[in-house]
């Protein structure tokens, strides 16, 4: 198992409650609770940058415009949003 590391944050109130919340849900501990939020909001941003290289590769190799401008799009709501 690796070595935990002790850190301290401080949250919003809302956000605080929303995890007590979670936490009495899924009877666990706030901290576990964190950490896995934390977990599942690091692999999310690892999964997006991935899709962003794939459809940048996509783009460089695509010869067809319609799949050009599909692509373009594509990299535009991941980059700036819809």
């Amino acid at each position: 198992m690796k070595r935990a590391i002790r850190q301290s944050i401080s949250l919003p109130s809302h956000l605080a409650k929303q995890v007590k919340v979670l936490a009495k849900r899924q009877k666990t501990s706030a901290n576990r609770v964190l950490v896995d939020l934390i977990q599942t909001g690091l692999e999310s941003k690892q999964a997006e940058k991935r899709r962003f290289f794939e459809l940048a590769d996509q783009l460089m190799a695509s010869t067809d415009r319609a799949e050009q401008q599909r692509t373009k799009e594509e990299l535009a709501r991941l980059t700036f949003g819809e």
